[in-house]
């Protein structure tokens, strides 16, 4: 494994890069928001990466990457990805992003389409009517201590800067209030092959899946059993990692 900063926007931003070994197209991961690279995909990220070249990064304010001073948004986060690959000389990539990571991933691909091959999008949602029922409502009021301990833990383990997870976590919060719908036609843009995965009691409605899947021209939808990323997790005697990992290898594949 190869871990980096990168000068990117105006941030210095934290990447890894695993399975170098292998050619064809990288496959970009996004964690998702209040997260790092170990909190979405450390499951995951192992598996992919006995076939991909992987590249994993960490975002504005997130874990080890910087901060800038400027508010987050899902259009920022994606040209950062992009500068990211600019500056490794990547000039075509696979993916794939989780939750806050997917809106980002679908914005990436909206923003930058001729860096993009195919893309995941995983437990993300592209309007606000796509989260379930008190999920906005409920953001002006949240504060750190609303965030899952385990997020806190890992961001500390990398970054023990607790002022520093608390700016995180006002700003991923600023950004949910202020969430705006993607345009229907923004999403009919994305021409390239994608593939939706999310939990049949995710916070992502399933219905608002379904609706995404009809709005992009060339996507494939999958729901699996488990609430949000509980199928990228694992647990004792769960295979789910190891079945979301094939249907990423196969669409991948085609």
């Amino acid at each position: 494994m190869k871990q980096d900063y990168a000068e990117v926007n105006g941030i210095r931003m934290y990447y890894e890069i695993h399975g170098e070994e292998h050619g064809g197209l990288p496959l970009v991961l996004i964690h998702g928001g209040g997260s790092t690279i170990e909190s979405t995909f450390r499951t995951v990220l192992p598996l992919l990466a006995q076939a991909h070249k992987v590249v994993a990064l960490e975002l504005q304010a997130h874990g080890r990457t910087s901060d800038r001073d400027a508010p987050e948004s899902f259009e920022q986060d994606a040209d950062d990805v992009a500068g990211l690959l600019k500056h490794l000389g990547i000039t075509k990539a696979n993916i794939l992003g989780f939750s806050n990571g997917g809106t980002t991933t679908l914005q990436f691909a909206i923003r930058h389409l001729g860096l993009t091959y195919r893309i995941i999008v995983i437990s993300a949602n592209y309007q606000r009517e796509g989260m379930v029922p008190g999920f906005f409502e409920g953001m002006p009021n949240a504060t750190l201590n609303d965030m899952p301990a385990d997020l806190q833990k890992d961001f500390l383990k990398v970054n023990p800067d607790k002022n520093l997870l608390k700016i995180m976590f006002e700003k991923d919060r600023n950004r949910m209030i202020h969430f705006k719908d993607i345009e229907d036609r923004l999403l009919q843009s994305i021409r390239v092959p994608v593939l939706l995965i999310s939990g049949d009691h995710d916070v992502v409605l399933p219905e608002h899946i379904l609706k995404m899947s009809r709005v992009i021209p060339n996507a494939q939808l999958v729901i699996l059993p488990g609430t949000h990323g509980a199928f990228m997790v694992a647990k004792p005697g769960s295979r789910l990692p190891e079945i979301t990992v094939d249907l990423i290898e196969e669409f991948l594949r085609e």
